[in-house]
């Protein structure tokens, strides 16, 4: 049976993953009440975890160090927790995770660069839809290795289930002509949702960012 994380881990853990996040949107992204999140972060924020700061007419919560050092001994001792057979299924699963890391990271640079002859860093202005669907195609194809990978993790730990659909209907988007949910910043799209679950994965593991190529 799958590990549930509790509301307020979850509420902690939501602010490092989202980044710059709402209490409505951590309480979103994990089937939350969003009261509970906000009290959870109010306390946080009495504890120094986290701080809340507006930034160019939004707001959000972001963690401090007190709070990535808090959210990272929750993450260990809720591995502990899951058992030693969910340790095996997520490091298993991150050395899955590597190569197909590389090849998302590839489809995102085409995406953005479309090399000239003049040129070999030119942006992509998304004129030549034969380019634009070789990359979609390449990011349809990890769709179905990406879910599979979700799957035994959710196995194990219930909220690394949720990355997979996320990553799908933002690629659905996408191939129905809604381009920006390739990449764009400000909404899950397929690129935002992958760094999210790098995050998450790393930070579960304990592996520092940067380290696993």
């Amino acid at each position: 049976m799958a590990y549930m994380s509790a509301p307020g881990d979850l509420a902690l853990h939501g602010v490092r993953v989202l980044g710059f996040a709402t209490a409505s949107r951590v309480a979103g992204r994990y089937g939350l009440d969003v009261s509970v999140v906000g009290e959870s972060l109010l306390d946080f924020e009495a504890h120094g975890w986290v701080r809340h700061t507006s930034f160019g007419g939004s707001s959000g919560w972001s963690l401090t160090e007190e709070g990535r050092v808090e959210n990272e001994r929750r993450l260990a001792a809720e591995l502990g927790r899951a058992g030693a057979r969910a340790r095996e299924t997520l490091t298993s699963a991150h050395a899955a995770f590597v190569p197909l890391n590389r090849r998302l990271g590839a489809a995102c640079t085409d995406w953005q660069v479309r090399p000239t002859p003049a040129d070999p860093m030119a942006l992509n202005d998304h004129s030549d839809w034969r380019w634009d669907e070789r990359v979609l195609r390449t990011l349809r194809s990890i769709d179905t290795s990406f879910r599979q990978l979700c799957d035994q993790l959710a196995g194990r730990l219930e909220r690394l289930g949720g990355y997979a659909d996320l990553y799908s209907s933002a690629l659905g988007k996408a191939e129905a002509g809604q381009r920006a949910w390739v990449d764009a910043p400000d909404r899950d799209s397929c690129h935002i949702v992958w760094i999210q679950f790098h995050e998450d994965l790393l930070a579960t593991l304990g592996i520092p960012r940067g380290s696993d190529g």
